[in-house]
């Protein structure tokens, strides 16, 4: 747990014992960023910020969709950031906020063993490191809330940004019209289009909670609804964004199925016409073969007799499908 007190010059470290009297200081605020839930930081919630009891609650497990709760106080927000794996598989990294008038807790949530927790303070350390380089001086606590979002912001479209990288190799592997190997090709499609509509689907989510937290302005002061709203445009165009790289994508894996069962339907109807052509060569082969005709010597006439009544019945079979159009 790393707890900060900024003000409109520097960003200081302390310990969680001087909490009550950072939050009690006129000339900045609160920054706690808590990389994983334990007893000591649910102490802190509860008993030095006040948190509800669904607050803490809901920070100490996993929540799979975002949501926003609006208190006298602060308001609480729960948010997901992507990580994609490169394989098809997007991990959703949850981060948890209280926002207050002087204060403000981020909560990384419960996180996949296979994720590093670098990963998961990704935003929030990015945000640090601006500060500490004095490119970023934030006067509140929501313009530093709207910094960490806005960084959770730039994770979405950066998948959006990998997969739309992808997608041209992709198309030109379909253009190429290679079908020998296709599950290979469909599942790298299919999987592009998971890790697409996973971040168009957390992208409108997100949208959702800073369109109804900018409507909150009977607890926030109108300079807080104004990034409010900024951030749901942010979160409303990373979607826009996915939605068009769905679009295209759709178009490539539309393309290559329709390529593929054409070229299945053409190898079924020239299979049908060889099975056809050589229909009557087998039942005429068949009744000469059995035991029931037995003759002691070969009769020439006899068998170019049947030979040219195979070759004529195939030809004639051949020519009615060559005027169907199968071959």
């Amino acid at each position: 747990m790393e707890v900060h007190f900024l003000t409109p010059s520097a960003m200081t470290r302390h310990g969680a014992d001087e909490l009550p009297g950072l939050l009690r200081r006129a000339d900045g605020f609160v920054w706690v960023d808590v990389p994983e839930l334990d007893a000591a930081a649910e102490s802190l919630l509860t008993d030095v910020f006040g948190a509800h009891p669904l607050v803490v609650e809901a920070c100490r497990r996993r929540n799979h969709v975002p949501t926003v709760h609006g208190y006298s106080d602060h308001v609480f927000v729960v948010l997901h950031s992507p990580l994609s794996t490169g394989q098809g598989h997007v991990h959703l990294l949850e981060l948890d906020q209280l926002v207050g008038t002087n204060y403000l807790v981020t909560v990384h949530g419960p996180v996949n063993p296979e994720v590093s927790l670098e990963s998961a303070l990704a935003e929030t350390a990015a945000v640090r490191q601006r500060i500490d380089g004095g490119r970023f001086r934030p006067a509140t606590p929501a313009e530093l809330s709207y910094a960490v979002v806005s960084a959770l912001v730039r994770a979405q479209r950066a998948v959006v940004s990998q997969v739309a990288e992808a997608v041209p190799g992709l198309e030109s592997r379909v253009m190429a019209g290679n079908f020998r190997d296709p599950e290979v090709l469909l599942e790298e499609m299919f999987l592009l289009r998971h890790e697409l509509i996973t971040v168009r689907t957390l992208a409108a989510q997100d949208h959702e909670i800073y369109a109804r937290l900018s409507s909150l302005d009977r607890l926030l002061p109108e300079e807080d609804l104004r990034l409010a709203r900024d951030l749901s445009d942010q979160f409303e165009r990373v979607r826009s964004i996915a939605d068009g790289e769905s679009q295209f994508l759709f178009g490539v894996i539309d393309l290559y199925q329709t390529r593929v069962s054409t070229k299945m339907t053409l190898a079924m109807e020239r299979l049908a016409v060889i099975a056809a052509i050589t229909l009557p060569i087998t039942a005429i082969a068949s009744v000469y073969g059995m035991n029931v005709i037995v003759n002691e010597r070969t009769h020439w006439v006899h068998l170019v007799i049947v030979l040219a009544a195979m070759a004529t019945i195939s030809g004639l079979l051949l020519r009615w499908a060559k005027k169907q159009g199968w071959w």
